[in-house]
């Protein structure tokens, strides 16, 4: 029975699932911001790739 009352006071592990929690909200975030801004991004680096002489990129490739 004691072991189960200290089981049950240990508060170790929930510190490790917050951490995780936001490690995983911000990784969303990230992967939203990137979504969001990488059809523009791509235009941009395009835009100087060719300015600079090189060959237009193919979007998706």
């Amino acid at each position: 029975m004691n072991i189960l009352a200290r089981f049950a006071q240990d508060e170790s592990g929930a510190t490790a699932i917050e951490y995780g929690l936001i490690a995983a909200l911000i990784s969303v975030v990230i992967i939203g911001a990137v979504s969001a801004l990488g059809g523009q991004l791509f235009s941009v680096f395009n835009n100087i790739n060719t300015k600079l002489g090189g060959t237009a990129a193919v979007k998706g490739t």
